[in-house]
């Protein structure tokens, strides 16, 4: 048995789950659906989660710990949520959030409009600096390495959107 299933996931206060053959994760931030997996089998023990494998299932092992980590990110993202912080780097380089629009200048000929999916927040706290929040923590980076696709940091001068956690090592400039 995988070595991440084995560690059970504690449901934190107001956290509820339903198993059916749709799993639901119900907290303060909202609420999160997982459609599982046939070879691994999710059990509620009163304020705990345990995820164990079917016998006789093919790669039953290795999928019963990648439903549990699912699942920890999924009761993590409805109790506290998920956020990845952006910084533009660059003369001229701006953000701005509206609604469910972000407006990027980053030095192209014509400004960037970034739709965020449902369930996806966006704040500028400065013209620099972009939060992305939400409940999914796969779809809260996704939608960050997309922003971040639009113009990744160069290696001489740095320059682009990177997150907030990246060192970018720069490049020495050719010698004469």
């Amino acid at each position: 048995m995988s070595r991440v299933a084995k560690n059970p996931i504690t449901l934190p206060q107001g956290v509820d789950v339903t198993l059916d053959s749709v799993i639901t994760v119900k907290g303060p931030l909202g609420s999160v659906k997982f459609d599982g997996n046939p070879s691994v089998l999710v059990e509620k023990d009163g304020q705990t989660l345990v995820c164990k494998p079917v016998e006789g299932a093919v790669n039953a092992n290795a999928l019963s710990g990648t439903v549990r980590a699912i699942l920890a990110n999924m009761v993590t993202g409805v109790s506290k949520g998920f956020e990845r912080k952006l910084n533009l780097v660059g003369v001229g380089y701006r953000a701005q959030a509206q609604g469910d629009t972000l407006n990027l200048t980053l030095g192209f000929s014509h400004p960037v409009a970034h739709m965020m999916p449902a369930g996806i927040k966006c704040e500028t706290p400065t013209q620099t600096e972009i939060l992305i929040k939400g409940l999914d923590k796969q779809l809260v980076g996704k939608v960050a390495a997309e922003v971040r696709g639009y113009r990744p940091p160069e290696p001489y001068k740095g320059k682009g959107v990177r997150y907030s956690d990246e060192v970018i090592v720069l490049k020495e400039t050719k010698k004469k």
